[in-house]
């Protein structure tokens, strides 16, 4: 059986939750816009054009929202570039022996490409994936299952021969609606509240998993 592994990006493959709430904090004291309570939790895996006018209900004009979008990723990138950013423990090891059992990756996130592209050049492990499909690839964001679809596409793979690894809820239902296996990592929701999506599987990183226990999702 030809398999694929599909990786959200933020809370999967990087640490870069505080990296990412610190931005939309910056960002809110420079346009001067209100935070609702828990926001970060409840917008995390979802695309910015989604976020901004209706959760955050900052703007519905697309161009603002297009702006926003922009200058918080901007932010971002600059927190990343000056303090760096962690690598979800076991992550690195994983891939590698993902791509010697020939088990081909992809990421299929909702973040800009701009993003990936860059932390990708400070972690130095890119080759390990073979296809990445990103915001702008996408016209519906996650819980459509949209970007894990065109990621098994670009893989050569079919959606039923994958298992994604998400953290984000948006993200598990996403997985779910494209008929794919699920495992979730329990980087940005306590393990308890993950179960509530019925993953197949439950990690907390990837140093206790390995390729073979990948094939045994299937």
């Amino acid at each position: 059986m030809e398999l694929g592994a599909l990786f959200d990006w933020d809370g999967v493959v990087i640490d870069s939750s505080k990296a990412h709430e610190k931005s939309w904090d910056l960002l809110a004291a420079e346009v001067g816009k209100p935070l609702p309570e828990g926001h970060f939790k409840k917008g995390f895996g979802r695309k910015n054009q989604e976020i901004i006018p209706d959760l955050l209900q900052w703007s519905k004009d697309s161009e603002e929202i297009e702006q926003l979008g922009s200058r918080k990723e901007e932010l971002y990138r600059e927190i990343v570039q000056e303090k760096g950013v962690d690598r979800i423990p076991g992550i690195e090891a994983f891939l590698q022996g993902l791509n010697e059992a020939g088990i081909r990756c992809a990421v299929g996130s909702s973040t800009p490409r701009k993003n990936v592209e860059t932390i990708l050049g400070m972690v130095g492990f890119g080759s390990y994936f073979q296809a990445i499909v990103c915001a702008e690839d996408v016209s519906q964001g996650k819980p459509h299952p949209e970007v894990f679809l065109t990621g098994a596409a670009r893989l050569g793979r079919r959606p039923g021969n994958c298992a994604v690894f998400e953290d984000a809820y948006a993200g598990l239902q996403a997985a779910k609606a494209g008929g794919m296996k699920v495992v979730a990592l329990s980087t940005t929701h306590a393990a308890c509240a993950l179960d509530d999506y019925e993953p197949d599987l439950i990690l907390e990183n990837f140093l206790a998993f390995n390729a073979e226990g990948f094939r045994e999702l299937f």
